[in-house]
């Protein structure tokens, strides 16, 4: 009988620099992780991906804010684990070992976020990891007052800001991806007071905000919004042509062909190269991403899988996806925005930037998912799509002072530029962007 091989070789390809933990260093937070307690890994605050060994036994976990992926590459004196933050990272060492005749995309695996990946045993066959959930947050266990859960968020909100300025942008300029919405709009007011309330030079804060061949809604909404809050000085419009716009670079860059998300990291990517452009030596920018998936604000109408009861009553479906255990889960992809963001993690990793985006940081998801959604809304959609603006609006004003506008949804990728320029700058049929994405590898 041929004696099963354990794991012996890990090569982790991180970069332990992106971790943002506050309260210990990265590798006492690995320690933790290696010993597998749940509970102690929740605790680590801040956003992370780690990987830690413990024996023949390897766990990783990460949050939204750093996605990472694995590969199980087989040699002569047994398996050996590739961890890296792309695929073309691992194909890439692969390929100078001489091992990429056994790589695919697919056979790569994505570290879901808010889990503990665990491998314990590797043999041939490869057995499936175990995941076990380190986030749990609280459903439903608020009040039903608009204004005091409004209060509790953006408070919390503004804590995730106020220790990023301190204890990571602690110097050079700082640029707000905004559009005016609500997430982005909430971002700019709350870091605007936090310079105010720790007497930093406001000279080092920007607004930025995408326009396309001089068009779109956003950059109109941006000024009116700024305007209206005495602000104004503090936007600057990356204006470009659409000759800059390129999905196909977007999907090589996030190695991901999910349609939405392809065309909303097509024009991230138009934004930072627009941003990079003007300032070569930009590193900071923050920005409003993971606050729609908390308020669960996305038209259910148009996705055929989804109604209303099934986001209401599935803790983090936006921002994790089905879940782990469920057949809709992708190996390969996650689930949630624990995929998606990728969106923005993938070109400001390219363009060297260092993107911040507190919404998805687990203390604020924790105020959201506390939110009791059926008791505000009585699962009406109106009332559903209506509730995060009330929110984020009386929260704001509760702890800034400023009377925010709240102005209708509109994806990022819509409000960029004039209609005929996004009708024609994306494919139409959704296998194209997968037919793309398989191109890279054949």
């Amino acid at each position: 009988m041929n004696k099963q091989k354990y794991i012996e070789k890990i090569i982790d390809l991180t970069d332990p620099a992106k971790n943002i933990i506050y309260d210990m260093s990265v590798a006492a937070a690995k320690e933790i992780l290696s010993k597998g307690c749940t509970e102690e890994v929740s605790k680590i605050d801040g956003q992370f991906a780690l990987v830690a060994v413990s024996g023949t036994t390897v766990r990783m976990a990460r949050t939204i804010g750093r996605p990472i992926r694995y590969f199980i590459a087989k040699r002569a004196d047994g398996p050996q684990l590739v961890v890296a933050d792309r695929i073309d990272e691992i194909y890439n060492f692969l390929k100078r070992e001489g091992l990429d005749g056994q790589f695919h995309p697919s056979y790569t695996r994505m570290i879901p976020a808010h889990y503990i990946t665990e491998i314990a045993l590797v043999g041939c066959p490869d057995p499936n990891p175990t995941y076990h959930r380190f986030f749990n947050p609280v459903l439903n266990c608020l009040d039903p007052e608009v204004p005091r859960i409004g209060r509790l968020y953006m408070q919390t909100l503004y804590e995730e800001i106020v220790k990023w300025l301190r204890n990571r942008a602690t110097d050079g300029p700082i640029g707000v991806c905004f559009s005016g919405g609500i997430d982005s709009g909430s971002v700019f007011l709350l870091t605007y007071y936090a310079f105010l309330q720790l007497g930093l030079n406001l000279s080092r804060l920007k607004a930025f905000t995408l326009s396309i061949d001089g068009g779109g809604n956003d950059l109109a909404q941006a000024r009116q919004f700024l305007d209206n809050a005495g602000l104004s000085l503090f936007l600057e419009s990356i204006e470009v042509s659409r000759e800059d716009i390129d999905w196909r670079e977007a999907i090589t860059i996030t190695e991901d062909y999910k349609p939405l998300d392809s065309q909303a990291a097509t024009m991230t990517l138009v934004l930072y190269r627009g941003i990079r452009q003007r300032y070569p030596e930009w590193k900071f920018l923050i920005d409003g991403e993971g606050g729609d998936e908390n308020l669960k604000d996305y038209p259910i109408e148009e996705n055929p899988e989804l109604t209303i009861r099934s986001v209401l009553n599935n803790r983090m479906l936006y921002q994790d996806g089905w879940g782990v255990d469920s057949v809709k889960h992708s190996l390969t992809y996650s689930g949630g925005l624990s995929r998606g963001y990728t969106r923005t993690y993938a070109p400001s990793c390219t363009l060297g930037f260092e993107t911040f985006s507190p919404y998805t940081l687990p203390a604020v998801i924790e105020v959201a998912e506390g939110i009791p959604f059926v008791d505000l809304t009585g699962w009406d959609h109106k009332k559903l799509y209506e509730l995060k603006g009330n929110v984020v609006s009386s929260g704001l004003r509760s702890i800034t002072g400023i009377d925010m506008p709240v102005f209708p949804k509109r994806r990022f990728q819509h409000g960029v530029a004039p209609l005929d320029v996004i009708e024609n700058s994306f494919p139409e049929l959704p296998n194209e962007y997968r037919r793309t994405f398989n191109a890279t590898y054949e």
